[in-house]
């Protein structure tokens, strides 16, 4: 990583990242970022977005390829009204999950009835294994297709993660099963799987083990879903809590009080917040006197008095009188 100079002027973006799937993912990706000269990044694997730092000259289309080149998607931030469907109405972020949800359901559905009659010997009828290949092919291939697809895009770049060990686990139980069921004994009729403890040494050919490859699948599956659940659940309720905080702000300039959005207000400036409103930022008040409903934080009901020299709370609400605040934290 080559080291910022002060000299020459740096911007940030903020990428989404597509296509992680654990931590590793996210290291990866950041040192292949900070490879580049000029650059420094963090990415973050709970929210999948990298903040990159870089200096003049670079553009941000260089980033994105840079992080494609490690197998991975990156796209630059959609503006809000983008996230709006052409009659007004919110596009629905549970829909992500559905692809998920479907290939978790088919798994599930598919993989019990293979698991049960391989643990129970009751349920090993006459030419039980061939319903058990029919019941954990799809499953393998199907639902476990996202695995087995980031595995190859990883060997490709040379790289292995989580998803590498998962599809190579899956496919040698399948691929092995396949070999016993049409070259080896499995595909006898009348053939069942006891429950026996043994150390007799056999060359295998009368084993399956589709419900191992069939089960693992449901199983990382499931575990994945509810990741990404509650991830989508975290986000949301960060999103509503930002919703709470004020959109715009009147500042003081030159005796002057001046209309700005609270994204841009700096540290230091004196802003007016009058009876009714929301304070836009953590403050010192240094005018005016008044009461502050904080129950947004303490969930106390009752206001609190505050004069000069108190310290106010953003997104907390003047119940009182005009203040003038002095911005000491923002963003």
């Amino acid at each position: 990583m080559s080291p910022l100079t002060d000299d020459r002027p740096q911007s940030t973006v903020e990428l989404s990242i597509g296509g992680m799937t654990c931590a590793s993912c996210a290291n990866r990706i950041e040192r292949k970022l900070n490879k580049l000269d000029g650059v420094t990044a963090t990415v973050n694997y709970a929210t999948e977005k990298a903040k990159v730092t870089f200096g003049e000259g670079i553009d941000p289309q260089e980033l994105i390829a840079e992080v494609e080149k490690t197998g991975y998607t990156a796209a630059l931030p959609v503006k809000p009204e983008n996230s709006t469907q052409q009659d007004g109405s919110q596009t629905d972020p549970a829909d992500e999950l559905r692809p998920l949800r479907q290939r978790l359901i088919t798994s599930v559905v598919l993989a019990v009835p293979a698991i049960a009659m391989a643990m129970i010997p009751a349920l090993q009828f006459t030419n039980w294994q061939w319903l058990s290949l029919t019941l954990a092919a799809p499953v393998v291939t199907y639902a476990g297709w996202p695995f087995h697809r980031a595995a190859w895009t990883n060997l490709r770049h040379g790289a292995a993660t989580m998803d590498t060990l998962v599809s190579l686990g899956t496919v040698a139980a399948l691929g092995w099963s396949l070999w016993a069921l049409f070259f080896g004994s499995a595909g006898t009729p009348g053939m069942t799987h006891p429950f026996a403890f043994t150390i007799e040494r056999t060359d295998g050919a009368g084993n399956i083990y589709l419900e191992a490859a069939a089960g693992v699948t449901a199983f990382i599956l499931a575990g994945r879903y509810f990741e990404a659940r509650s991830k989508r659940r975290a986000g949301a309720a960060l999103r509503a809590l930002l919703e709470l905080g004020a959109k715009d702000v009147a500042v003081l300039r030159d005796g002057h009080e001046i209309r700005i959005p609270s994204d841009r207000l700096k540290v230091g400036d004196r802003f007016v917040v009058r009876p009714g409103e929301k304070i836009a930022t953590d403050g010192v008040i240094e005018e005016g006197s008044s009461a502050i409903d904080a129950s947004m934080l303490t969930g106390e009901s009752v206001p609190v008095e505050v004069r000069p020299g108190d310290t106010v709370t953003g997104a907390t609400v003047n119940a009182g009188g005009r203040l003038v605040v002095r911005a000491t934290r923002v963003g």
